[in-house]
Order: structure tokens, then sequence, then C-alpha cells
């Protein structure tokens, strides 16, 4: 606790260097640095210390933090009480930022089935946080990174001299042929791929809010998984796309 107290108060009387009551930075730009800086250097880490926090001393070390950046931001006179000027600016105290901190990450271990990580005071936040709501019983729509190191397949990406020196198309073209595509038309969005080695055409649409880019996309992401799942005994595929040009 008290390396990170000491470290924000650091970041403060350095950023203290740039403004003043009347001159320097804005208060918005300070009102920033405290909230996309300073603040997130005191919570890192916080599902590991957050219990240190719950004492008294704790929380006036904290609140002496809080304190110089709103007086920093307002310019109020130092005898202006700190819960006036917390609620004057909306800002949250900060002994319970660094516990939502802490509940957050605890739920999104839980989520990832990292339960082995969780200490028992992680634990304990994360069963009050699911009593408090059903909902938070539930997992998120976060996805672990899964690295694939040895892919089966090599990408091989034309130029455009390959084919404007090229009488037809070149020789690298072989195999299968896919033809991708995504479009926009009026006010709907779609996605196509045809196979022209299988015969397989498939069209998606995709709304009326995807642009011309996320459907080009989408394209080429379906043809790869319908490629990927197909037992072929060719060892080349050929995916010839669609211009990523928006209309």
């Amino acid at each position: 606790m008290d390396v990170k107290v000491r470290k924000a108060q650091n970041l403060l009387w350095a950023c203290r260097r740039a403004y003043g009551v009347t001159w320097g930075l804005r208060p918005r730009v300070v009102h920033w640095l405290y909230i996309s800086i300073i603040r997130p250097s005191v919570t890192f880490a916080s599902l590991v210390w957050w219990p240190g926090c719950q004492t008294a001393s704790a929380k006036k070390k904290l609140s002496r933090i809080q304190r110089l950046a709103c007086l920093g931001i307002t310019g109020a006179m130092r005898t202006t009480l700190t819960n006036a000027v917390e609620a004057l600016m909306f800002v949250p105290l900060l002994e319970l930022v660094v516990q939502s901190e802490a509940r957050s990450a605890a739920h999104r271990l839980w989520s990832l089935g990292c339960r082995s990580y969780l200490h028992p005071n992680s634990s304990s936040i994360l069963m009050r946080l699911q009593q408090s709501d059903p909902i938070f019983n539930m997992g998120v729509d976060v996805m672990r990174s899964a690295f694939n190191l040895e892919p089966n397949s090599r990408v091989t990406i034309l130029t455009r001299e390959d084919w404007t020196k090229a009488t037809g198309a070149p020789p690298a073209v072989n195999g299968l042929v896919w033809f991708t595509v995504g479009s926009k038309m009026r006010e709907e969005t779609g996605a196509g791929v045809y196979g022209q080695s299988v015969g397989r055409r498939l069209s998606f649409s995709l709304g009326r809010y995807a642009t011309v880019f996320q459907a080009e996309i989408y394209a080429i992401l379906a043809c790869v998984y319908k490629i990927q799942f197909q037992t072929r005994p060719e060892k080349y595929v050929s995916a010839l796309i669609g211009s990523f040009e928006s209309s």
C-alpha cells in the first residue's frame, strides 16, 4: 500500500509542475491525467492487495491522493472538504474504485476457468459479487488466447506484379479455386463465397449496419472455414478475394 501511495504522489507532483491555479494545463486535461494515468497506477493488481485498503489508515492514504488530484483539477482552496470536491467532480472514493477493479479481475479469471489463480482474498470478493446478483454467476464472452505455433498450411499472397505480368491466371493459382466478395447495396450488406472447383455457393445477409470491410472479412472467414472442414485430396487452394473498396 505504501509503495502504491508513494508512486501516485510522485506522479501527481510531476504533473503539478505543468499547471497552477491560473496557468498551465486546463482542468479537463488534468482530470484526464488523473483518471487515465494516476488512478490506474494505484488500482493495478488490486486483486492481490485490495484487503489492505479496508483499514482506516489505508483509506486515509488513498483519500489524500484523490484530494491532491481534485484540488489540482478544480483549483479549490486547501480548506475545502475532500468529500465536497469529490461530489462536485462526481469522482467515487478511491477505495471503492480499488474494490471495483478487484471484483472485475476476479470475475474475469473465474469466467476463464482460472480458479487456481484466485487467492482466498480474491475468492471472497468474488463470492460477495455473485451473492449480490445471480447474473454474476454467468460467464463472459472473453476467450482465452490460443497460439498455434505450428500451422499446417502456408499462405502465399501474390503481388500486383504477379497479376499484371502474367497472361491469364498466375501459376500460383491452382488447385481448388474459391472466390469471396462483400458488398453493400442500398441499405443492406452481404457477403458471398463461391467454390468454383466444388460448385459451392454461399451467401450471408449482414443487415444494415455492417460496413463493406466487415463484409469482406466475414466472407474470407467463411471461405477459410469451409476449406478447413472439407476432406479433399488437392494440396493447393486458391482464394480470390474481392477488393476492399467501399461503396
